[in-house]
């Protein structure tokens, strides 16, 4: 028992010699100089050259997704723009409104040097997505355009693709424009069918043109002015001459933007050449004065 007790208090001892050993901590006055310093907030940005599950005018940090484009997606973002100058000073550009013009025609021009030509030519559709705006107010800047495919030149709702449209546009491809067999309720236009060009038709597409820079109500008021320059389009696609003869030869119908395209900058009018006489066998690229003769 003395043995034990003797043992304790030398260990008591030791503990004692140790602790006075040693300094106590004490504050130096400067609470943060020990820790890491936190890394500049970023702000979300979603990535180009992907593609997407799904289409939307604002997009979502938290439900952000995008998929492999070798499977099934419904667009394909071909480019992540900027908003600089007045249009980045103020409040976000609302979806479709007249401020989103330079983001339209920065989107315009990249889609077309992704797939190799103007897409009003084919089967698909732009499209601009924004931040939220509580994003906005954070400080992003962004904005996104989205190239999707068409269910047809009638219905534009965008479908579910398989691969990238880069070079979509390059050589022979279904999605292109060209000739189908119109079905009419009466004289009004119902829907265009596309059909080969060797098959019997009344309408071959011949390009687009860009309309003036008036808004939606007056553009809608001006049928004939839209007329007078697809026929001009088709004279030069057939190789007519573009005179008095001219309606003689071949009538005209044209798809002009959406009204939420047009607010938003989109001037593009689709021109199709239409021949309400006669079942045409061939296309009329080039045809001349006796391919397309005055009937």
């Amino acid at each position: 028992m003395r043995r034990l007790l003797h043992t304790l208090a030398l260990a008591g001892a030791v503990t004692a010699v140790i602790a006075g050993c040693v300094p106590a901590h004490r504050a130096d006055g400067d609470l943060v100089d020990d820790w890491a310093a936190l890394p500049a907030p970023q702000l979300f940005v979603p990535a180009t050259d992907a593609c997407l599950p799904r289409l939307t005018a604002v997009v979502q940090a938290a439900t952000y997704e995008t998929v492999n484009c070798a499977g099934s997606h419904l667009a394909e973002a071909v480019h992540v723009g900027t908003f600089t100058g007045p249009a980045a000073a103020g409040a976000r550009p609302e979806p479709g409104s007249p401020a989103l013009r330079v983001a339209r025609t920065e989107c315009d021009q990249r889609a077309r040097e992704m797939i190799g030509g103007d897409w009003h030519a084919a089967r698909l559709t732009l499209n601009i997505a924004l931040p939220p705006a509580t994003a906005w107010v954070a400080g992003a800047r962004w904005f996104r355009c989205d190239l999707a495919e068409t269910d047809s030149i009638d219905n534009t709702r965008p479908v579910n693709r398989i691969g990238s449209l880069r070079g979509a546009l390059v050589g022979d491809n279904p999605l292109v424009h060209r000739c189908f067999d119109p079905k009419l309720i009466g004289q009004n236009l119902n829907y265009m069918a596309p059909v080969l060009c060797t098959e019997p038709h009344r309408a071959e597409f011949v390009g687009v043109y860009t309309e003036r820079d008036v808004s939606w109500a007056e553009f809608t008021r001006g049928a004939p002015s839209v007329h007078r320059r697809c026929m001009t389009l088709i004279a030069a696609f057939a190789d007519v001459p573009d005179n008095a003869e001219l309606p003689y030869r071949a009538g005209s119908i044209f798809y002009p933007p959406s009204q939420r395209e047009w607010e938003e900058g989109d001037r593009g009018v689709r021109c199709f050449l239409w021949s309400d006489d006669r079942k045409l066998t061939r296309s009329m690229r080039g045809a001349g004065p006796e391919g397309l003769p005055v009937i």
